[in-house]
């Protein structure tokens, strides 16, 4: 990335109070953006976004991206330059108690704004966050590329399949006649200090430590592309960069680690044992709804377009989450503590 290129610019980021959005946020703010966030309100205690405010030269709008007129008043009084659409029903579990709020915030949500950025005079670049699991899974373990067909038998996956479909039909039949640059990011599953969002796995081990009780996981053989969330939005950042500057990048690409994924039981088992867990995790009890058994990213794309590469390996990136968590229930603050981090991660090579 180019720290030039980030001062000044006005960034439209959706889904700004979430866990990536909260990092997002502070990152964009230290390299002198003006971040213009919009999103619903946390839905979980404690929350990152609160624990980093305040922010310098930021707005927060709270409203669905499902409310048409909100999203357009957001995006007018925001003006902006880029736009990094992150927000989004994230969890498969809820998709199954929920998917017609599912589609509608991750499918129509996406579409409401879209149209939206159509009205912003100055905006250069979108780019639109899905997920690793747009890619129609067989369970063969083998990486999927960009090129590789989208589908989802879950409606999360498939609900982010159709945010690729929406990104695909605005870029060519209103944003690249205009002159912006839009594309989608595949991003793999993130770590990182300060999730504390539900049913996720990083934070479902720091809440077992607090409630004194076992880890309860639903598939611990099953295997995911984890990595930690500065590698993650170090490749957004790369990509909306090249994006903006007419470098002409892919219209899709994949971020994920390349070494072999790890299983659910292993990162439990080492953000246990880093935190001092002293219960073991067991088999939840019961019938969960079905998930992938394997899912892993080809990111060679990514290297070779963008000379993105992660800086940690995934059980660097569990260390340094557990890490984060450890030295907050000691006392340090949340700002400080990601502000270090961050530090470290762009002092590695």
């Amino acid at each position: 990335m180019n720290p030039g290129f980030w001062a000044g610019q006005r960034v439209l980021l959706t889904g700004h109070t979430g866990f990536k959005g909260s990092w997002a946020s502070l990152w964009l703010e230290r390299l002198g953006a003006e971040v213009h966030g919009l999103a619903l309100a946390p839905d979980h205690v404690p929350d990152l976004l609160s624990r980093l405010a305040p922010f310098k030269g930021a707005t927060s709008t709270i409203a669905d991206i499902n409310d048409t007129q909100a999203v357009r008043r957001a995006v007018a009084a925001a003006r902006p330059t880029l736009a990094l659409h992150m927000a989004a029903q994230p969890l498969v579990r809820r998709s199954y108690a929920d998917p017609v709020a599912t589609f509608a915030t991750n499918v129509t949500g996406t579409a409401n704004v879209l149209q939206a950025l159509r009205e912003a005079p100055d905006l250069k670049a979108v780019l639109v966050v899905t997920t690793d699991k747009v890619y129609c899974n067989s369970g063969e373990g083998r990486r999927f590329v960009e090129t590789d067909p989208l589908g989802g038998h879950d409606p999360y996956s498939a609900s982010k399949a159709g945010t690729e479909l929406v990104a695909a039909a605005y870029r060519d039949s209103f944003f690249r006649g205009a002159g912006v640059a839009l594309a989608t990011a595949r991003a793999g599953n993130v770590v990182g200090g300060g999730d504390w969002s539900a049913d996720r796995l990083v934070p479902d081990v720091w809440r077992a430590l607090h409630a004194g009780k076992a880890l309860e996981l639903r598939y611990p053989q099953a295997t995911r592309p984890w990595q930690h969330v500065l590698d993650c939005l170090a490749g957004y950042f790369a990509y909306l960069e090249a994006l903006a500057t007419h470098a002409n990048p892919p219209p899709a690409l994949n971020f994920g680690p390349e070494e072999a994924p790890v299983t659910v039981a292993e990162v439990a088992e080492i953000v246990g044992k880093a935190l001092g867990l002293p219960h073991s995790w067991r088999q939840s009890p019961g019938d969960p709804p079905p998930e992938a058994p394997t899912l892993a990213l080809d990111s060679s794309l990514a290297t070779r377009t963008l000379g993105w590469q992660p800086r940690l390996a995934p059980h660097d990136a569990l260390e340094w989450s557990a890490d984060w968590y450890r030295r907050f229930d000691a006392g340090e603050a949340a700002r400080t503590l990601c502000l270090a981090q961050l530090a470290e991660w762009e002092s590695l090579l």
